[in-house]
């Protein structure tokens, strides 16, 4: 899905996501994802977001931001890949795209879709059997939710706004695991293996 850049204003909502060809990893190993997250984290200056939610995967990302300036987010992942990706190919010794497609947005503009689209970033490591309890995965935001970290990647706006849908987000995510059947809402929400 190419980026509208008419969306783009001041406000708006997005989840980005993007994955790389078939049998390829984005993040090998711990560093790699660490020197992606300060490459993001010092690109937001540039283009100043509100981070609802994110997840690195070894072979894909999913982020929930909010655009809080006129500066187009998707920006930001372009500044950051580049970055990355020269990092990435030079210490593995390799050549080409990493990323499969171009960066893929969807602008979300329903509250309870948004809501839910936070629970189905941060579930992505239980569901693809990475680990067994999400708090054991480092490389999203869920600690931050359950406060049991306070990493810089992390708007409290959501918290702040919808106090019920995060009361227990601990729960609330196990609650979302029933929810996940539900066609509709899968429907709407990208699935990589």
């Amino acid at each position: 899905m190419k980026c509208k850049k008419e969306e783009f204003v001041e406000g708006a909502v997005f989840h980005f996501y993007n994955k790389t060809p078939k049998g390829k990893l984005l993040f090998k190993f711990d560093n790699d994802y660490k020197y992606f997250l300060t490459k993001f984290k010092r690109n937001i200056y540039k283009y100043p977001c509100e981070v609802y939610a994110y997840c690195l995967m070894p072979n894909h990302f999913h982020f929930c931001l909010k655009q809080i300036t006129g500066k187009p987010l998707y920006r930001i992942f372009n500044d950051s890949f580049t970055s990355y990706a020269l990092h990435y190919n030079t210490k593995y010794k390799l050549k080409g795209k990493l990323l499969q497609d171009r960066l893929q947005n969807k602008r979300i503009t329903n509250d309870a879709y948004l809501t839910l689209l936070c629970k189905y970033i941060h579930n992505n490591p239980f569901k693809a059997g990475l680990v067994d309890d999400l708090e054991k995965w480092q490389y999203s935001n869920f600690l931050e939710y359950i406060g049991k970290r306070t990493g810089t990647l992390f708007s409290k706006e959501l918290l702040e706004n919808y106090p019920d849908d995060f009361l227990d987000y601990r729960s609330e995510i196990e609650e979302y695991q029933n929810y996940i059947d539900d066609k509709e809402f899968m429907d709407l929400l990208i699935d990589y293996e």
